[in-house]
């Protein structure tokens, strides 16, 4: 499992997940910028994404919806801030309805993605920022450590292939 630490902190508002890969960081680096293999990895196993829109650049937008087993589809959406390809990505990820319209019931988060080389692979360090401890606290108790363990957990599997 690539996932090496998870960390929650209610008092710095972060919740921020460090996983391991043995690939380089360049090819980790196209799992997020090719929306068909990001697909393979954004949602937990049981809730395959489909990237709809993918404008992977400072103002851009990404666009998914995951699939739940009964078929229930969660769709949500991010706003890129900054892109330094190969080594990080910015962005504020949010929730929607199905038509991607921003969801003001629950939290955006801000999100940075760094890939930096490490013991031959990569090592991948997600950090997300929330406005409140509610917030961060809301989505702990929705499942997003299970499900951002899960799906990152699949980059293996993808790069392996």
């Amino acid at each position: 499992m690539p996932v090496t630490d998870v960390r929650h902190d209610l008092d710095a508002l972060t919740l921020t997940i460090t996983a391991d890969f043995a690939a380089p960081v360049e090819r980790i680096w196209q799992v997020y910028a090719d929306p068909r293999q990001m697909e393979k990895v954004w949602g937990p196993p049981t809730y395959p994404a489909t990237v709809v829109e993918h404008d992977l650049r400072p103002g851009g937008r990404v666009t998914y919806f995951m699939t739940g087993p009964e078929g229930d589809k969660h769709a949500g959406y991010w706003l890129v801030t900054a892109v330094e390809a190969p080594s990080s990505l910015s962005f504020d990820d949010g929730f929607a309805d199905l038509d991607f319209t921003p969801n003001p019931d629950l939290p955006v988060t801000k999100n940075v993605y760094t890939f930096t080389a490490h013991d031959g692979g990569t090592r991948a360090t997600y950090v997300s920022s929330f406005d409140s401890a509610e917030q961060l606290q809301q989505l702990l108790d929705m499942g997003v450590v299970e499900g951002a363990t899960g799906a990152i957990s699949q980059i293996d599997d993808l790069v392996a292939s």
